[in-house]
């Protein structure tokens, strides 16, 4: 069964691979194979049972959905994943294989993996985004346009103004989450309690080996301290909300009565099952649908953070799914915008007749220098 009627329309194909259960299931194995390399390297396991482990971990083997059923009697995925795993390099391999791990260095690790994948992926789209905002801004720096306070006629400000300031939220929405999985998207290596027992006290130096294999960053355990993730979803929520600004105000510049910009033409979007002139700003309506759903699932974020003790229950185990939402939400929010972006088109005879008919002159301040400040620090 597949959910991608679901979504498809959200998110982009790319980003929906990064969560799929193929992707979650090699990952986890690269986690096992990973740590007994380091065991083995550190002196903790021998190598030739290191080596077993690697040659007998095969994630092509396992049915996804059985381990889903598993996993959803167990509690946890890792539970019948190691179980599999261990049944597949059988002999005394099978009890090396986990080795002062826990299921939640894996579920945790594992997440991390997709996390520093999906954010690649986004940041691509979300700086062809600010980009081609820029771009437009530029051209338009100088172009007397009406502004619009509580959506009504104001004061003439420069018609790029307005994308500018929208390019400047997204250009600091991607540093946030560039900082965020910089510092947080790192490996978790704990055991039981998160002391790292039964590593021999080589447990730093295992972990770090296993966060340069997987490309993570290295850091203490962290099984309770979910301030990382809460960061992670945050910059997710603002890079959604700041693309959703954005999208808000190219369906409003696109309404008929105003028509100073729109969407450009794409075959198979805008039009309507049943009224045929129609040409609907689509793109915005995904970005806007997405900045919809993000505080709900930020919020669930928040929510975890106050877990209990060493390990906590129900806290962690939602955070798996939230942050995949929110990478799904922002890719497609990223993605149809960026074709928003690229090929906006700008009605300048409809932005000269909207200014005259407010009558408040043209005089657009320091516009094009604050236009210039805005996106100074970009690269376009």
């Amino acid at each position: 069964m597949s959910d991608l009627l679901r979504l498809r329309p959200a998110a982009t194909a790319a980003m929906i691979a990064v969560f799929d259960d193929a992707a979650t299931i090699a990952h986890g194995c690269a986690f096992e194979t990973a740590l007994a390399r380091a065991q083995a390297a550190h002196g903790v396991i021998a190598p030739e049972l290191a080596d077993a482990i690697v040659a007998g971990v095969d994630p092509a083997r396992i049915d996804a959905a059985e381990l889903a059923g598993e996993a959803a009697l167990a509690g946890t995925l890792a539970i019948p994943l190691v179980a599999r795993l261990r049944a597949m390099v059988g002999g005394a391999a099978a009890m090396a294989l986990h080795h002062g791990a826990t299921s939640q260095d894996v579920a945790d690790t594992v997440l991390m993996i997709q996390v520093r994948a999906a954010h690649r992926l986004l940041a691509k789209d979300g700086q062809r985004v600010r980009d081609a905002l820029a771009r437009v801004a530029r051209v338009h720096a100088e172009r007397p346009a009406i502004g619009r306070t509580l959506l009504q006629d104001a004061m003439p400000v420069a018609f790029g103004l307005r994308l500018a300031q929208a390019a400047r939220g997204i250009d600091d929405a991607l540093a946030m989450l560039d900082a965020a999985v910089g510092t947080h998207a790192v490996v978790q290596l704990g055991g039981a309690a998160g002391t790292r027992a039964g590593l021999d006290g080589r447990g730093a130096a295992i972990a770090a080996q296993v966060a340069d294999a997987l490309g993570l960053g290295v850091a203490a355990p962290w099984h309770a301290r979910r301030t990382g993730v809460a960061a992670i979803g945050a910059a997710l929520g603002i890079l959604i909300g700041a693309l959703g600004k954005l999208a808000r105000d190219v369906a409003l510049l696109a309404q008929n009565g105003i028509g100073e910009a729109r969407e450009p033409l794409v075959a198979g979007r805008g039009g309507s099952s049943v009224m045929a002139h129609k040409r609907n700003p689509t793109g915005c309506q995904v970005a806007l649908s997405a900045a919809i759903r993000a505080p709900g699932l930020v919020a669930s974020l928040l929510a975890g953070l106050p877990q209990e003790a060493e390990r906590g229950i129900g806290g962690w185990q939602a955070e798996g799914p939230v942050l995949a939402d929110l990478f799904l939400l922002a890719s497609g929010s990223a993605a149809a915008l960026a074709v928003v972006a690229e090929g906006l088109e700008i009605d300048e005879a409809a932005i000269a007749r909207n200014l005259a008919t407010a009558a408040v002159g043209d005089d657009i301040g320091e516009s094009a220098a604050i236009i210039a400040d805005l996106l100074a620090d970009g690269k376009d």
